[in-house]
This record gives structure tokens, C-alpha cells and sequence, in this order.
């Protein structure tokens, strides 16, 4: 493991893989990120140097609780829809200890887009290995392609590439919506703050922040 992705040790690996995402911090309202795109324009041309991103109309998820369903509402405005956090949040059992696992995020994702689009992908291990990696790289890079986000629940802390920190102890659900360097950079849209509503980390970050839990994907 990294040692800038610090994990909270207090929780097991089986506890993690069934403890939803909910974080404490004040309650934020919708936010249009700075780089999000009209509705008509969902993604762009991928780039010679392996480079694509989705166009996300960013809100902030209204509560504590409701990453899940933001995350998802997040990752369903790329493809032009703009669904109730509340209805999607009913839907995914979400309470206010929040949204079990992403197997409860990821139905709903094929219900909103009308075709079994998504699946669920897990890493149990405390850590990703190589193969866990490049498994994750290409589950992106495809789902991007496709104009589809990746949803992912994540736990712990871990440094973007600009030298941020978030950290999501209790767990916290974040949606993937872009790529460069052929995947192996990621970009987030993350509805806990729109202050850092958006923000990149390498994909090996990634899987060790999902480790012991999982992410849904095409």
C-alpha cells in the first residue's frame, strides 16, 4: 500500500466491504462546476495521447449522506439525464448511514439508462495488485468511451496529482468521468464540496482508495 493512502485500521476488510459511503461535513448545495459542459455536449473527441472526458453537470450532494446517489446522479449527466437524488436514493435503500455498496448503486444505473450497461466490479483485497490495476485502467478507459461514468466506493485518504488531500474514512461514493495518459490518470467529480468538485489521481490511487470495496462499470 502507498504511503500517502492512509486507511482507517479500525475497520476489517468485511467490514468495509458492506459499510456505505457516508461522510461527516456541513450540508452543500448544487454547484456547475467551472468545466462542465452543456447537455448537448456530453463528452469530447478522444485526443491523440489518450485522452477523453465526459461533460458532467455537477451538483453537490444536499446532505451527509447522500453520496451515493449523487455520485450516480453525477455520473447519469453525462449521458444528458437529470435525475432525482431523492427518487435514486430511495431506490438504493440510502440512510443516514448511507448507501450499503455499490451492488445497491449499480441497478439503478442500468434502470436510468434502459440497458444492463453496468456491472459490478469488486477488489476485496486490502490493497489492488497489478492485475486488480490494469483491470480498473481498462474498465474506465471502455466505460469513457462509451460515455458512460464509472461510480466508484472508496475509503480512506489518498493525494490527487495536484497534491490535494480527501479523505473519506467512513467511505464515500465519487464518479469517474474522464481519462488521460491512456488511463493512467483519472479524472473524479466528487459531490462532497464543490470546492473540489472536480480533480485528477493516478488509477493506482484509485484502486487502492476502492480496495475492499468495489465500483460499477460497462
Amino acid at each position: 500500500m502507498r504511503t500517502d493512502l492512509i486507511r482507517k485500521t479500525a475497520l476489517t476488510a468485511a467490514g468495509l466491504a458492506f459499510t456505505g459511503g457516508a461522510i461527516a461535513g456541513p450540508v452543500t448545495a448544487a454547484y456547475a462546476a467551472s468545466d462542465a459542459k452543456p447537455a448537448s455536449q456530453t463528452q469530447t473527441d478522444r485526443k491523440s495521447n489518450g485522452e477523453r472526458q465526459l461533460g458532467v453537470r455537477y451538483e453537490a450532494q444536499p446532505n451527509f449522506y447522500y453520496c451515493g446517489p449523487a455520485a450516480a446522479r453525477n455520473a447519469l449527466s453525462v449521458q444528458g439525464k437529470d435525475i432525482s437524488v431523492d427518487a435514486m436514493a430511495k431506490e438504493m435503500g440510502t440512510t443516514e448511514a448511507g448507501t450499503n455498496s455499490i451492488n445497491d448503486i449499480t441497478p439503478v444505473l442500468n434502470k436510468e439508462t434502459a440497458k444492463d450497461a453496468y456491472h459490478s466490479v469488486e477488489i476485496s483485497t486490502p490493497s489492488a495488485d497489478d492485475k486488480q490495476t490494469d483491470k480498473l485502467r481498462a474498465d474506465i478507459v471502455r466505460t469513457v468511451d462509451d460515455g458512460r461514468a464509472v461510480v466508484a466506493n472508496i475509503a480512506g485518504t489518498t493525494t490527487d496529482t495536484d497534491g490535494g488531500v480527501h479523505s473519506f474514512e467512513g467511505g464515500h461514493y465519487i464518479s469517474v468521468v474522464g481519462y488521460r495518459d491512456g488511463g493512467n490518470v483519472v479524472k473524479i467529480a466528487d459531490s462532497a464540496d464543490p470546492n473540489t468538485a472536480s480533480y485528477e489521481v493516478t488509477v493506482e490511487h484509485l484502486a487502492d482508495w476502492i480496495a475492499t470495496r468495489g465500483y460499477a462499470t460497462s
